[in-house]
């Protein structure tokens, strides 16, 4: 089957292959056809090293496609149903688990130290125990999620991550409160989502912040009530909230220094919301007086900070009930054997999400 592969850490280009296979299928997995799956910067992070992930593998973890086969002791699963895949299932048994802080459970994670597929030249591995890059993927059984037959392949994969990610660290992790000023720093499609869920708890104000034209003016038709550009951005906190900082600001770049920037935008008392996943050695400095004096929340929010099934169900009735727009988070579409194009779609921010058709 073809899939797209990184040789190495630090590549910027994806190799398409014909000649790799899924591996790994037996009782609790299941075979999955991938039919499409989004580009989400997680992919490139662990491609250029930023994200921990052994290489040579297969990037991809937003995908949703059908299942061609089931193996022994696999229930509710069919051949045929269509399913999105959820890169961090949970275990149900494991302490987080049982807290009800599924989001938290680390046994997905084990998944990405083993190898799902393999070529003629050795073993490879799939992001995230995923590697939706490809035509076929075997993964746990926990991690296919059946899907109405009303939600399109493309809709499902968004679900799957950024629209779950964004709109769950609006809604779950920082809980915005009605007619409350709020910021939006990095405004790709997870930062997209999270200004639809600042939309939807009732946001007055919604700055979106973006050194990139296009994302500002997409914002704006998101849900945003301005849009600025990182530079503006001090200026737009003094005329919104006159000086005293937004109530909440949401970091989606995973950077160090637009986290510092989002913290000092953020008011006496108000919320940081850290959604952005950055690198092991960049390091976030707070003295110990402000943290204190400033009593301002860090709420860094995983995989949308709750539940991953209710938050999929949720996004699901949202849009059907038309309160959130996933179609238009999808700027570009492009083959499989165009990856490398999508790559350059998302590093010069020309697009919300790329869908991978496969």
């Amino acid at each position: 089957m073809r899939a797209a592969v990184l040789h190495e850490i630090g590549q910027d280009k994806l190799e398409v292959l014909d000649d790799v296979e899924a591996v790994g299928f037996g009782p609790g997995k299941v075979k999955i056809r991938v039919r499409a799956t989004g580009l989400c910067h997680s992919d490139v992070s662990a491609m250029n090293g930023v994200l921990p992930q052994p290489a040579p593998f297969i990037p991809g973890h937003e995908g949703a496609g059908e299942i061609l086969d089931v193996g022994d002791g696999v229930a509710g699963l069919s051949q045929g149903d269509r399913v999105l895949l959820c890169w961090l299932p949970a275990c149900g048994s494991c302490p987080a688990c049982k807290r009800g802080q599924t989001q938290l459970c680390l046994a997905g994670f084990m998944n990405a130290g083993t190898p799902n597929f393999k070529r003629p030249g050795g073993d490879l591995f799939g992001f995230a125990g995923t590697g939706t890059f490809a035509e076929e993927v075997v993964v746990d059984a926990g991690c296919a999620v059946p899907i109405p037959d009303d939600v399109p392949f493309d809709i499902a994969a968004l679900i799957g991550c950024g629209v779950t990610t964004g709109l769950g660290a609006a809604i779950n992790t920082a809980d915005v409160t009605a007619g409350s000023s709020v910021a939006v720093i990095g405004c790709g499609g997870v930062g997209i989502s999270a200004i639809q869920g600042a939309r939807l708890k009732g946001a007055a104000q919604i700055v979106a912040v973006d050194p990139v034209a296009s994302r500002r003016e997409a914002a704006l038709s998101f849900g945003a009530t301005e849009a600025v550009s990182p530079d503006e951005l001090a200026d737009a906190k003094q005329r919104v909230t006159a000086g005293e900082g937004f109530d909440y600001v949401f970091e989606v770049v995973g950077k160090s220094a637009t986290a510092r920037t989002a913290y000092e935008t953020t008011r006496r008392g108000g919320t940081l919301c850290i959604v952005g996943a950055g690198a092991m050695d960049d390091f976030l400095q707070l003295n110990m007086f402000e943290l204190f004096f400033d009593e301002k929340r860090i709420l860094p929010s995983m995989y949308g900070g709750g539940d991953v099934l209710a938050s999929y169900e949720r996004a699901i009735a949202l849009w059907r009930a038309g309160r959130i727009d996933l179609e238009s988070l999808i700027t570009h579409r492009v083959p499989l054997a165009e990856i490398n194009e999508a790559l350059d779609q998302m590093r010069t921010g020309v697009a919300l999400r790329t869908c991978i058709e496969i």
